[in-house]
């Protein structure tokens, strides 16, 4: 790994936890800026960085540094409400990763498909958070952040739209 992507790394590290404290609390999953970040970082980063970096996040979290929202941490959130998500994330900036420098149009259903893939795998452990009452956990895990993922996945994709055209040659 080059000294760039360490670095590169290391500040997308953080900011996807500080995305995890822009928290509002709505119920067993808070809605935070976190899918904005993981979103980001891959698409910034490209698939296999942005998979690793997001994965040092998880990691960072797991080990007990205070990461997650709330300024939590601990491997006890991988088997939470919310581990389920934690554990998506990795995948999510890998798929959006996989869009880099490909334009507009392949960023956008990149988004959506990693979006998808943290509402499905939230929404599974979840369910069984919930005793297997996937229902409920469809009604607090996955309705209510549609929309509002919808427009961080639009800006997300503008904002690498626009950072990619600064770094044009």
């Amino acid at each position: 790994m080059k000294a760039r992507e360490v670095a590169y790394a290391g500040i997308f590290t953080a900011f996807v936890a500080v995305s995890a404290q822009i928290s509002v609390s709505i119920g067993p999953v808070p809605l935070t800026f976190q899918v904005f970040a993981v979103l980001l970082t891959g698409l910034l980063l490209g698939s296999r960085l942005g998979f690793l970096t997001v994965l040092t996040y998880d990691i960072a979290g797991a080990v007990s540094l205070p990461v997650f929202a709330g300024f939590t941490g601990g491997i006890a959130h991988i088997y939470g409400p919310t581990g389920g998500y934690i554990l998506a994330f990795p995948l999510a900036a890998l798929v959006t990763g996989l869009a880099k420098g490909k334009g507009r149009k392949a960023k956008l259903v990149a988004s959506g498909v990693a979006i998808a893939l943290i509402y499905v795998l939230g929404w599974l452990c979840l369910g069984l958070y919930f005793g297997g009452n996937f229902e409920k956990a469809f009604e607090l895990g996955v309705a209510p952040f549609v929309i509002p993922d919808i427009i961080k996945a639009l800006i997300a994709v503008e904002i690498s739209e626009a950072v990619e055209r600064r770094l044009e040659p």
